[in-house]
């Protein structure tokens, strides 16, 4: 599938129910409202970008004031000469996992080079115009998402070049807590790259300066030259409402909270809500018993195939709001709904798959469930290595660390 980019953030943005979690029904106070992001903080960083060719890797999520970062430099005479696009793209619509090609944006008719398509760094040949490179995109806080390796792929390359590299920090939605398993090296890919819980509870800011502090780039001797904007009046403690949708299928603050327990079911037969009005919020299958929660996905913008497609599934609403979804979650990442499932699943011995271990970081979180060990086991199991990570964490962290 191929798409072009010959058109404005200011029309993109414009379209019903896709532009801002505004419309959405978080019910959580205001609490992080005051907070200033990084690219916000123009006087910060406009004077490193002045008389430079500037490439940017960012997509639909990067907005100061509800204007796009790309609109909002080029306003201020920022000489953008490439832009770069992660997972589902520069505009942010494209399929889960699906091949995203090269475009043109605007009237300025700059490039738009995808990093989801034929290559995931850029090469020597993206870079040869570039003085400077920027990051800024709205992560979610968990290691499953591919931003993560975008993000390192594009340091490396500015490393690799000889490029400065700026981060234009934004708030981590789930930066008030740590939880999960410690991705085991074998089991690495594009859903985890380094040994770090699920939720890692770390800005990109944050996170990219221990990739480089652990020596945990491709080559251990890379001094990549990183300047992070970091953001103002955010902690860890904060509750960060996101203006726009990171990526299609998280809908609403809503999806992001349930996103590190219910994104497990990627791995299974299950469907997670792509294509539906619930995404990441609900999960089930056509063989759960039909006394439960129905729904069918359809295709949609940004879920065009879903999985389990025109079927009638059948299993659990877990949270329709953010309050609700935050309340059910707390400070953990939850086991107890794919334990359900796979109580629920007829044909077990075909319920995990190969992908469930990658987004786990290890093959035994399947063996346990299988094995039937308590919520309260598993994670105790998690606890050695939460703590290794926590000391780790610590000495990257450019924010107030939550309390408890």
């Amino acid at each position: 599938m191929k798409y072009k980019y010959a058109v404005t953030f200011a029309i993109l943005l414009s379209l019903a129910s896709y532009s801002s979690y505004g419309q959405m029904n978080t019910n959580l106070s205001k609490e992080g409202d005051h907070i200033i992001v990084g690219a916000a903080r123009m006087s910060e960083y406009l004077p490193l970008l002045k008389n430079k060719r500037v490439a940017i890797l960012t997509n639909q999520s990067a907005l100061v004031n509800g204007v796009q970062i790309v609109d909002t430099l080029l306003k201020r005479n920022v000489h953008i000469v490439a832009i770069f696009g992660p997972e589902h793209g520069f505009l942010g619509t494209a399929n889960a996992g699906a091949t995203v090609t090269n475009g043109v944006y605007s009237r300025e008719k700059i490039p738009v080079i995808s990093l989801y398509g034929k290559h995931f760094k850029p090469t020597p040949e993206d870079l040869k115009n570039v003085d400077i490179m920027v990051y800024d995109a709205q992560d979610v806080g968990v290691r499953y998402y591919t931003n993560l390796a975008s993000m390192q792929f594009f340091m490396e390359a500015a490393a690799e070049n000889h490029k400065p590299f700026i981060i234009l920090d934004r708030p981590n939605p789930l930066g008030f807590y740590v939880d999960g398993p410690i991705l085991e090296k074998k089991f690495k890919s594009l859903v985890g790259m380094q040994p770090i819980p699920i939720v890692y509870g770390m800005t990109i800011g944050e996170y990219a300066k221990m990739l480089i502090g652990q020596h945990w780039l491709s080559d251990p001797k890379m001094t990549p030259d990183l300047t992070v904007i970091k953001c103002l009046h955010y902690t860890h403690n904060s509750l960060y409402q996101l203006p726009a949708r990171p990526s299609p299928n998280l809908h609403d603050m809503a999806s992001i909270y349930l996103y590190p327990s219910l994104c497990f079911f990627e791995g299974t037969p299950c469907s997670v809500g792509r294509g539906t009005k619930y995404p990441f919020q609900l999960f089930g299958h056509p063989d759960f018993p039909d006394s439960l929660y129905s729904f069918t996905p359809q295709p949609e913008l940004g879920a065009t195939e879903p999985k389990l497609k025109g079927q009638v599934c059948y299993g659990y609403l877990v949270a329709t709001n953010a309050k609700e979804a935050l309340e059910k979650v707390g400070h953990h990442l939850q086991l107890k709904w794919i334990t359900e499932a796979y109580h629920l699943f007829p044909d077990k011995e075909n319920f995990f798959n190969k992908h469930f271990t990658n987004l786990a970081g290890t093959d035994k979180l399947q063996e346990e469930i299988k094995e039937g060990w308590s919520e309260e086991r598993i994670r105790k199991s998690w606890q050695p290595g939460l703590k290794d990570f926590g000391q780790i964490r610590k000495k990257y962290l450019l924010y107030p660390d939550f309390t408890r």
